[in-house]
């Protein structure tokens, strides 16, 4: 006869099995139960130990580090630079472009403290002649120097000082500065594009001594399209932008895309924006980069209006400002500069608007806000930096943020070769080519 005692199994299956589902159902409760006794007497044990031993618990803080989407994240493996741009190649390019740079720094260093000790042997040579003289005074300089000489091996008569004891005797002789705070990796910079990326895309990657144009925007639909109002919702979001409605008489010229783009360049237009119906609900954004290209595929998911968010406020025709967020492979930064020529590099500041584009797991989260500076309350902690300290100057001032709308989901497709007659003939980049689905390619 079996004990009344409910002894936990090593397999965490049930004690023993039965048929009446009441029953199993109270046994899964009383294991559950006995499980949480264990933990619960496991935390307290180690709860003591680490009060008697601090160490112990930072052991287990420092051990104890959650998965987030960036330490999942698989990048390619790339030394340099693709010769054809990267736009296939997932990797970052601002890390790549510091590890050769603190690769140059290194070689330059090595370099430096090699000569400087072939000069000190050289002087040490020709003050042979004075040692007697030097014998009663000692410095903390010939300390420093000290720390040059080779360690004393009979076997060796001639050893020369090891790659450690030069780099710690240089510290100690001057003073390097320290280095400036990382960059927050959240914010994109674009003028870490690659060579090969610019020299292909010479009109979306400006020289940096260029001022970018004005963008005028031509806005249109798909053949035969019902969404209208999304249209104007479009053109309210893009500043210098115009909607034209695509002929659908039976009778009429069914203007093809190559011919709207032929039609805006020639007016002088800079981009050339089709939204794309599905179910009469917007599915996806075409958007041509005037005058040669390139055409970018992206699908919309998530479109909500203004008035469909709750507490939204009215926009006003202010030229908002434009934040892009972790776009840090080629293909992210391409897509970054289409995004950056659409808005014109001098917003209106006193209308507080603020458009953001958003890449996560290369979704494109877009949204619209109006922001305005307040007290900071009692219960609200201070603004802080990248780096994590409070920004000196805000102490007592809090952001308030109100979104405006419209609020959508955008994800690239595909990168086309310039204006197509047929799209999809020839790309530059197409989505759905790794299986690897840590690999994220914006």
């Amino acid at each position: 006869m079996p004990s009344k005692e409910l002894r936990l199994s090593d397999k965490a299956a049930l004690p023993f099995k039965t048929t009446n589902k009441a029953r199993r159902q109270q046994l899964h409760i009383k294991q559950k139960q006995a499980r949480d006794v264990l933990r619960r007497a496991d935390r307290f044990a180690r709860k003591k130990e680490e009060a008697k031993n601090p160490k112990l618990r930072e052991q287990r803080l420092r051990e104890n580090v959650p998965q987030t989407l960036e330490s999942k994240r698989k990048w390619d493996d790339v030394q340099d630079e693709p010769e054809d741009g990267g736009l296939g190649v997932a990797f970052n390019v601002e890390r790549l472009k510091r590890r050769k740079l603190a690769e140059e720094q290194d070689l330059a260093g090595d370099d430096e403290d090699l000569s400087s000790h072939g000069d000190a042997e050289e002087s040490d040579r020709d003050s042979m002649l004075d040692e007697d003289e030097d014998m009663g005074t000692h410095s903390e300089a010939d300390d420093e120097v000290d720390d040059l000489e080779p360690p004393e091996d009979p076997d060796a008569e001639n050893a020369l000082p090891t790659k450690s004891q030069l780099r710690s005797a240089t510290a100690k002789i001057r003073q390097r500065a320290s280095s400036p705070p990382a960059r927050s990796t959240t914010s994109t910079n674009l003028s870490l594009a690659p060579a090969a990326l610019s020299k292909k895309f010479p009109t979306l990657f400006l020289p940096p001594d260029e001022k970018p144009p004005m963008p005028k925007i031509l806005v249109t639909t798909s053949i035969n399209s019902t969404l209208h109002h999304e249209a104007e919702v479009l053109v309210n979001l893009l500043p210098n932008s115009k909607y034209v409605r695509r002929s659908s008489h039976r009778y009429g010229h069914k203007f093809s895309v190559r011919e709207i783009a032929a039609f805006a360049a020639k007016r002088e237009y800079t981009t050339l924006a089709v939204l794309e119906e599905d179910m009469k609900k917007p599915s996806g954004l075409v958007v041509v980069h005037l005058p040669v290209g390139p055409t970018f595929h992206f699908t919309i998911t998530n479109w909500y209006e203004g008035k469909a968010i709750p507490g939204h406020g009215r926009p006003t025709s202010h030229i908002p400002e434009l934040i892009l967020n972790n776009f840090t492979t080629p293909l992210g930064l391409l897509t970054a500069h289409l995004f950056r020529s659409m808005y014109p590099s001098t917003p209106e500041l006193q209308g507080r608007q603020v458009v953001t584009l958003h890449n996560q797991r290369d979704f494109i989260f877009l949204r619209k806000h109006r922001y305005v500076f307040r007290e900071k309350r009692e219960m609200e902690k201070s603004v802080v930096g990248a780096d994590g300290k409070e920004m000196k100057g805000a102490e007592g001032i809090r952001a308030g943020l109100q979104e405006l709308g419209p609020r959508l989901t955008l994800k690239l497709r595909r990168v086309d070769k310039g204006i197509q007659r047929a799209s999809g003939q020839e790309w530059e980049w197409r989505g759905k080519t790794d299986r690897v689905r840590t690999k994220f390619q914006l």
